[in-house]
């Protein structure tokens, strides 16, 4: 089955006529009869029943428009979509975002690209950072806006530094370290400890914690830092989470010291990947928007730097 057999096919559909339906094809009729001979030979009987003044569908006729027309459709969508591609009438790009990083920190850029780039299509896939990575390399994704602390720069991927932001200790507003400008380490030995499951520094920040012999016996995890919060606020315990994302009445955010714990967030991209339009609009972009109140890491000159 041929996609000339099937618009011939609709057309005299349309007009129940084969001559005039050769017209709309700007074809021959026999070239359209054979066509459609062909076509129920393929699919095994007759697809319109002809008479002297009257060209009707037959039942298979009828049975199969409905189909061909979907596939003559999709064809057309499909066409559509690759040139407007090519062209650069639209562009998608699928961009992976940390789901620790709280939605008011990508929120100024994806406004940014939607409204000076109308032709690029974000598609917003929210995943753990290890899982970002892993669909990045396999070419699920073109970009992804995360971070891995501790971690190596993995060879492979091209990091450009967008910010850097400090973890908390959050606890309820009538802790008894509620009235402290920041909280030690040390502080919270006995303290229980309410576990966000997808925090990307929890190994790091354990092995730290066992250094020192601080013991915070966790009482409850979750993937959803609403319940975490939650918890918190009801004075069940503490929480280790990124600055911006402590938005829950009843929660307040002490900084952790001694040691301190940050993350600096990076767009990260696959090197020596043919890369559409659409990244090189999201790189500027990105570079111009300012995070954490701030111009991007790498444009203020400084070096990545681990936890210490």
């Amino acid at each position: 089955m041929e996609m000339h057999q099937i618009r011939y096919f609709l057309a005299v559909c349309d007009q129940l006529n084969f001559t005039r339906a050769a017209e709309t094809c700007h074809v021959a009729q026999p070239s359209l009869t054979r066509a459609i001979k062909l076509l129920e030979e393929e699919l095994g009987g007759l697809l319109f029943h002809r008479e002297r003044a009257n060209t009707h569908l037959s039942e298979l006729g009828r049975m199969m428009q409905p189909y061909l027309q979907q596939v003559h459709d999709q064809t057309q969508a499909a066409k559509k979509t690759a040139i407007e591609l090519i062209t650069g009438k639209k562009l998608q790009l699928r961009l992976g975002i940390m789901c620790t990083i709280a939605p008011t920190q990508v929120l100024d850029l994806i406004e940014a690209v939607r409204k000076r780039h109308p032709a690029v299509e974000l598609l917003l896939v929210d995943a753990p950072a290890r899982m970002l990575e892993e669909k990045l390399l396999a070419g699920d994704l073109e970009a992804a806006i995360y971070c891995l602390p501790g971690d190596e720069p993995n060879d492979r991927l091209h990091y450009i530094e967008l910010f850097r932001e400090f973890f908390m200790i959050a606890i309820a507003a009538g802790h008894r370290l509620s009235d402290r400008n920041a909280i030690r380490v040390q502080d919270l030995d006995g303290e229980n400890y309410v576990n966000r499951r997808n925090c990307e520094v929890y190994e790091y920040a354990s092995s730290v914690f066992l250094s020192q012999n601080v013991r915070t016996p966790m009482i409850y995890s979750s993937e959803r830092d609403d319940w975490v919060l939650a918890m918190i606020a009801a004075g069940l315990g503490f929480g280790f989470i990124p600055e911006y994302s402590i938005n829950y009445p009843g929660v307040v955010g002490r900084k952790c010291i001694e040691p301190e714990f940050w993350r600096d967030v990076s767009l990260v991209t696959v090197r020596g990947r043919p890369h559409s339009p659409a990244i090189g609009v999201l790189v500027r972009e990105a570079m111009r928007v300012r995070w954490l109140g701030k111009e991007p890491v790498v444009l203020q000159g400084s070096a990545s730097v681990e936890q210490s």
